[in-house]
């Protein structure tokens, strides 16, 4: 079968894998592969792509039978026939006749409601949600208004968050183009690309799907389940160590660095990253940056001259020239 994709290989899982094995498959390999950890890496950026396309499918179980059941029907090693529907209401076999696609593609574009553009045969959806409003902190309750669209009876719609609400989740109210108005009970975690499931809230009954997009962070950065951040250090905090204090996602923290750190060395704040399922986070990786004063009070001045008197360091003694 032409383009065939195997989804359970993509995201590295087996085929009796459960929908939480496959959503925190997904996870895992979405943040090594996203665009924004790997800026210009063509192959990152496809193989990202196929990892939504496979959730996309794996985790809806009428979708999830239909491409078995497609997979069995065209022979593709490891799928096995099965006789019957999934009890779900998805197609079965005596249902849909599997034949009349070309290829794997004109399939997975009508399992997922896709359509391909005439120009280039890449598909694309009818129409692209936006986000009109941004998300401000200083609310205790957000509106945000999407643009949505019908899919027979589904309805989607792309939803941006900051990197702080992605990361707590928690009850927000979600207000549509259609003028309803909607309280959504998010996870904690969120990532880009992952697709949030109201029953019953789309078009004539069907589902309504969230989109999820999470904004780059001014300090903050995404880095598979860790938390990196760089953090700056006096020349006299780097040399005697000692405790500071580091912004987390939790709020400030105190950690002890030790003297004598470098710069760009990275310290561990154990169980301060992005969470991981439910008992679980990755760490936060502080980056030690020294700043150097660019003017100084008089004291400050005869106290760095005292030190150049009888510092014993010299940095430029193993230069290889």
């Amino acid at each position: 079968m032409q383009n065939f994709r195997n989804y359970y290989e993509i995201l590295e899982v087996s085929k009796e894998a459960s929908t939480e094995e496959i959503k925190r498959a997904y996870r895992r390999l979405a943040r090594q592969y996203h665009p924004d950890m790997n800026p210009g890496d063509k192959l990152a950026e496809e193989r990202f792509k196929q990892l939504g396309e496979a959730y996309e499918v794996l985790s809806d179980s009428e979708r999830r039978s239909q491409y078995e059941e497609f997979s069995s029907f065209w022979k593709q090693k490891g799928f096995r026939g099965r006789k019957g529907s999934n009890g779900r209401g998805g197609l079965s076999l005596e249902d849909l006749d599997f034949g009349e696609f070309r290829d794997f593609n004109s399939f997975v574009d009508q399992l997922l409601n896709r359509r391909r553009e005439a120009s280039n045969g890449k598909a694309s959806p009818r129409s692209r949600p936006v986000t009109e409003d941004p998300y401000r902190p200083a609310k205790t309750k957000t509106a945000y208004t999407v643009q949505t669209k019908s899919s027979r009876r589904d309805a989607e719609a792309s939803l941006s968050l900051p990197l702080e609400k992605a990361y707590t989740g928690g009850r927000e109210r979600v207000r549509l183009e259609d003028g309803r108005s909607l309280e959504v009970d998010m996870p904690a975690g969120m990532i880009t690309g992952q697709r949030i499931r109201l029953k019953g809230q789309g078009i004539g009954g069907g589902n309504l799907y969230l989109r999820i997009e999470v904004q780059p962070h001014p300090f903050f950065k995404l880095q598979g389940d860790h938390i990196v951040c760089r953090i700056p250090t006096t020349p006299a905090e780097a040399a005697l160590g000692g405790v500071i204090e580091v912004p987390t996602l939790d709020g400030l923290v105190k950690m002890n660095i030790p003297a004598g750190v470098q710069p760009g060395q990275r310290l561990r704040l154990a169980g301060k990253g992005y969470p991981v399922g439910q008992n679980r986070r990755g760490d936060q990786i502080v980056q030690i940056e020294i700043v150097v004063p660019s003017r100084l009070s008089d004291r400050e001045r005869e106290l760095y001259a005292e030190l150049r008197r009888t510092e014993t360091l010299n940095p430029r003694a193993d230069l290889p020239v």
